[in-house]
């Protein structure tokens, strides 16, 4: 069965950390890219961070950039997404998505074709 399970949210401070997993099985990685892309209530999916695994070519949205680190574990065939320095406005139900595999990934959500369940994250004192 192929599956992409997040995990890692939930209720954390501001300016405190949360490390999300993706957590791939029923296929490899290595030929894809990985995309994290968060939903608040009433906004629009907006990509967060991307990977192209087989190159490690990575992508990171500017409101994130400088807090949020992309990486891959190779043998747990997982996508990790750490975020750091959290604020109330990352609040957001958090998605990883698997693309065909490119050079560069795409931060847009068409280039991705299977979506996990997704992850609450609430940032709030």
């Amino acid at each position: 069965q192929l599956q992409l399970v997040e995990s890692g949210g939930g209720l954390v401070q501001p300016g405190g950390s949360l490390r999300l997993s993706c957590a791939a099985s029923g296929f490899t990685l290595g030929y894809y890219n990985i995309g994290w892309f968060r939903q608040a209530p009433g906004k629009e999916r907006e990509g967060v961070s991307c990977i192209s695994i087989s190159t490690g070519n990575t992508n990171l949205a500017d409101s994130v950039k400088g807090r949020f680190t992309i990486s891959r574990d190779n043998a747990k065939n997982t996508v990790y997404l750490q975020m750091n320095s959290l604020k109330p406005e990352d609040t957001a139900v958090y998605y990883c998505a698997v693309g065909g595999g490119t050079y560069y990934c795409k931060s847009g959500a068409s280039a991705y074709d299977y979506w996990g369940q997704g992850t609450q994250v609430t940032v709030s004192s």
